[in-house]
């Protein structure tokens, strides 16, 4: 696990962007992270349908998320605006 790069124990779902956001900090940075929708139900192996239940698949799958969402910021994977997407 990457010690330079910490996340908080925040995350909010985003209804238009179908997606739930996680913020990582590196060197003073904030990256916002965001797990879609689709990959959240395809881990449960369940359609998830409402905020509580999105957020709740999201706490289950946390650590995975911060895995993956380090090894993008590792290899620099970020989209147009800086963000790392998974999913």
């Amino acid at each position: 696990m990457n010690q330079d790069i910490l996340f908080a124990d925040l995350q909010s779902w985003d209804s238009e962007r179908q997606a739930v956001c996680f913020p990582a900090q590196q060197a003073g940075a904030l990256i916002r992270c965001w797990v879609r929708l689709d990959w959240l139900e395809k881990k449960a192996e369940m359609a998830l349908t409402d905020e509580a239940a999105i957020l709740a698949a999201f706490a289950e799958y946390r650590f995975d998320l911060e895995e993956l969402a380090e090894s993008s910021i590792d290899e620099e994977n970020f989209n147009q605006d800086g963000e790392i997407i998974i999913g």
